[in-house]
Order: structure tokens, then C-alpha cells, then sequence
């Protein structure tokens, strides 16, 4: 049986929200997986490289994965909404992905702008874990200790996220967590794509 590759729109606050939804290349999901994409405003889209790694390489690992548009990127209603509707659009795009697969456990990703809206959902939700790519070390004080898995992953050279910086707040949180460094030319992974979706892959 072929895989399942959809694009849908689903329904979110400010109106419906492009998304594309895509099961594991090999056997049946073990885990469902929501990915969010970076800044609506400095070009972000579900399409982004970065964040098709990602979606890659959870698929990889045995996860379904839905990648969605914020409101008013492309085909998505709305407009931009300073994070609060971004984060209220995740939490819808959460919401089916959860009802569409209630039988297995969530796993949210997210890269830089993203990051941040999977840091705040996780602790609403309590996931199977978050991962947070490219987080941006500026927005450290939004990063809240809720006792949720976290697995932090971030270019060697990120100029939006210094390693040093993410290791000071990394070190502040408590266990279980992860980070995990790609020797990258910058926040965009340049150079280290395939790297950082292999580092995906086997957080398993």
C-alpha cells in the first residue's frame, strides 16, 4: 500500500490553514509528529529547507508527519498575529493531527520562529518530546521548565543562537534533555542540510 501523502486545509482560528500531511516511507506511523515552520514575516513557509529536513527525517524515523502554513502565508486565512495566533494555529493543526491518529504519541518540532511556538504548545500538551531547531537564544526567558522532554538541536555557527548561549540555558533545565550540535555554516544549517537531518533520524 503507498504511503499517504496529503495536502489539506484544516480548519484554524483566523481560517483555514494550508497544511501537508505525509506518512513514514516504510511500515506504519509509530508516532505523530508536528512540525512548525520559522517566521511568517522574514519568509517562512512549511516548505522552507530546513523544516522539510525535519519533516524528513522524523518521517524517517517512523513518524507521520503535518506541516501547516501560519495565518497568511501562502494559502492559509489570516494574517500575521505576533506569535499568539501562530501558537493558536499550531494548536489547531495539534488538534487534528491528534484526532486523526489517537493512538499514538506526539512528538512537536519546530525550527528558529518555530522552535518557540513548539517550547510554548509543549507544555500545554505535554508531548512525547519537543524538538527545538534553531532556537533563537534572544528568546531564552520564553523558555519555560515544565518537565516536558526537550531536545534542542542548533548550527555550530547559528547567528541568531550561539552555541554558548543555548548551552547556558540548557544547562538551567531539567532532565530529560538533549542537545544535539550540527557543524553547520550558520542558522540556516548551509552546507550541513544532510547532517541535520541524519541528527533527526536518530533521535529516533
Amino acid at each position: 500500500m503507498p504511503r499517504i501523502i496529503e495536502s489539506l486545509f484544516l480548519a484554524g482560528p483566523a481560517g483555514r490553514l494550508e497544511a501537508l500531511l505525509e506518512e513514514p516511507e516504510e511500515g506504519t506511523p509509530r508516532e505523530a509528529s508536528l512540525v512548525c515552520h520559522p517566521h511568517p514575516q522574514h519568509g517562512g513557509t512549511m516548505h522552507n529547507k530546513v523544516v522539510y529536513r525535519i519533516a524528513r527525517g522524523l518521517r524517517r524515523s517512523g513518524a507521520v508527519v503535518l506541516r501547516f502554513n501560519y495565518r497568511g502565508v501562502h494559502h492559509s486565512e489570516g494574517s500575521y498575529a505576533q506569535g499568539e495566533g501562530e501558537l493558536e494555529d499550531a494548536r489547531a493543526a495539534l488538534e487534528y493531527l491528534r484526532g486523526r491518529y489517537p493512538q499514538l504519541p506526539v512528538t512537536l518540532a519546530g525550527f528558529s520562529f518555530g522552535s518557540r511556538i513548539v517550547l510554548r504548545l509543549g507544555c500545554e500538551v505535554r508531548p512525547r518530546r519537543v524538538v527545538a531547531v534553531g532556537f533563537p537564544s534572544a528568546y531564552r526567558s520564553s523558555v519555560v521548565d515544565c518537565g516536558v522532554p526537550l531536545v534542542f538541536v542548533q548550527s555550530t555557527r547559528d547567528e541568531y543562537g550561539a552555541v554558548a548561549d543555548l548551552q547556558a540555558l540548557f544547562d538551567t533545565l531539567s532532565e530529560p534533555k538533549q542537545l544535539v550540535l550540527v557543524d553547520a555554516q550558520d542558522h540556516f544549517f548551509a552546507g550541513s542540510l544532510e547532517q541535520l537531518e541524519e541528527a533527526i533520524v536518530r533521535l529516533g
